[in-house]
């Protein structure tokens, strides 16, 4: 069992638990694994999202990526995805970025990416762990000229405009309408101020929400945690389309003009259909996690299509697509992989190839996603004591209302119980034909897990 490291990176209470000191050791021992079979000095990118404790954590990672002899490029607040894609451009060793996702804004995290713009296997976090625990890390300090400098290099964005600018500019152009008007909803986080600029470049009539961070207020009650306000936005203005990115910029979920939910696993089915009439769907095969919806699952056998499943973690997605040379994959929280642009979940990428695929088709939101149906389906959250959540299966009476469930839902439903990878609750999903009955389920397998696990 890894100490640090969730599904996603390290996510924690900034300054409490995700302190300062610990971070240092986090950026030293880092840079040792990424970086020790390199024969130069390494280069290390860093991007944050909006929470007002980005620049404590920032400042910790610096100094123990100077320490250890790294140099460092900051380039300030950027969506996770961009921080991805310079990565690989700049030809860096490695990249941070700082942020806790969807989380409020009192948690942050640390999410390493590789030289080649992945977020490093477990393997990595796991060596990255025994560095910390162990008594090298006063031997990794560099000295006299051996230590390392950061610059800042906030001008880089441009070069994550360029990119949809060179695969999106004709195409959209060529399609575009007057009355198409997009609503983004940029939660107040890393995505607040490149959003506006790469649709503004792509010509794409939009309004904007939520693109103004104070440091608390990303995630508050919108992005893609939080459609109502999207909807109620896009209904107000008769807008065609909704988006809604998360804090970090690496999930995107949308809302059809009449504000309805479009989901990750619809957009998944909306993208592979566009896709295979491109004749781009590698291998007619589309990657998802466990937690996609029956309905995924139906429409893939329905369309001859060829349909994988992991277990859930954007990162478990992308191993299973590079294993096997398929390039979409994805989850149903909107973190979708177009590995022909970029090897991350990119919100804004996945925003663009559904507006684009909505205006070549010639269609309304609503239509196109009418391609796919969707099992009613309830998610819930057990609050348990985060050192008890991985031991609920090991509770007799939950186990046996378990495989109740299990058996009652069998063949006309689904049941899946987990412990959350980023923080201390066990997730309940049921999936069936009704939803008043399957949310009424889920409660109870909830407060049942609470009474014994807290």
């Amino acid at each position: 069992m890894r100490k640090y490291f969730g599904t996603d990176g390290i996510r924690r209470i900034a300054n409490t638990e995700l302190t300062p000191e610990l971070v240092y050791k986090v950026a030293k021992a880092g840079a040792y694994v990424l970086s020790k079979h390199t024969n130069h000095t390494p280069t290390i990118l860093i991007g944050r999202d909006t929470r007002i404790s980005g620049t404590l954590i920032e400042s910790a990672m610096v100094s123990g990526f100077l320490s250890y002899g790294a140099n460092v490029k900051l380039l300030g607040v950027l969506p996770t995805p961009a921080v991805a894609y310079l990565t690989r451009k700049l030809k860096a060793d490695a990249s941070v970025v700082i942020s806790a996702s969807h989380n409020t804004f009192e948690f942050n995290g640390i999410k390493y990416f590789s030289n080649k713009g992945m977020k490093i296997p477990d393997i990595l976090e796991e060596e990255i762990e025994e560095i910390m625990e162990s008594n090298n890390l006063v031997e990794m300090t560099a000295k006299n000229e051996k230590i390392g400098v950061s610059e800042y290099r906030e001008d880089l964005v441009e070069e994550y405009v360029y990119f949809f600018r060179k695969n999106f500019d004709d195409n959209i152009e060529k399609f575009n309408k007057k009355d198409f008007i997009v609503g983004i909803d940029c939660a107040n986080g890393a995505t607040y101020k490149v959003a506006e600029k790469i649709f503004t470049t792509l010509g794409i009539k939009h309004k904007i929400i939520n693109n103004n961070p104070n440091g608390v207020n990303i995630n508050a009650s919108c992005g893609s945690t939080h459609l109502e306000a999207i909807k109620e936005f896009v209904k107000k203005n008769n807008l065609s389309l909704g988006i809604a990115f998360d804090g970090d910029g690496d999930r995107c979920l949308a809302v059809d003009e009449k504000g309805e939910e479009i989901d990750g696993d619809k957009i998944i089915a909306i993208l592979s259909n566009y896709l295979r009439k491109k004749r781009k769907l590698n291998k007619d095969t589309i990657v998802s996690t466990v937690m996609s919806n029956l309905g995924l699952h139906k429409y893939a056998r329905d369309n001859g299509l060829n349909y994988i499943q992991t277990k859930v973690g954007d990162r478990y997605v992308l191993e299973e697509m590079l294993k096997e040379g398929y390039n979409l994959g994805g989850e149903q929280s909107g973190h979708i992989i177009l590995l022909d642009y970029n090897p991350t979940g990119d919100g804004i990428l996945t925003a663009c190839m559904l507006i684009q695929a909505i205006l070549e088709e010639n269609v309304k939101a609503s239509e196109i996603a009418e391609i796919i149906k969707l099992y009613p389906q309830v998610l819930l959250g057990a609050k348990v004591d985060a050192d008890k959540k991985y031991d609920f299966d090991k509770d007799e009476e939950i186990n046996q209302e378990i495989q109740k469930l299990e058996k009652e839902f069998a063949g006309n439903g689904r049941v899946l119980i987990r412990a959350s990878g980023t923080e201390p609750l066990v997730r309940v999903m049921i999936e069936g034909e009704d939803q008043e009955y399957i949310t009424k389920k889920a409660k109870e397998m909830v407060d049942l897990i609470e009474k014994k696990l807290r």
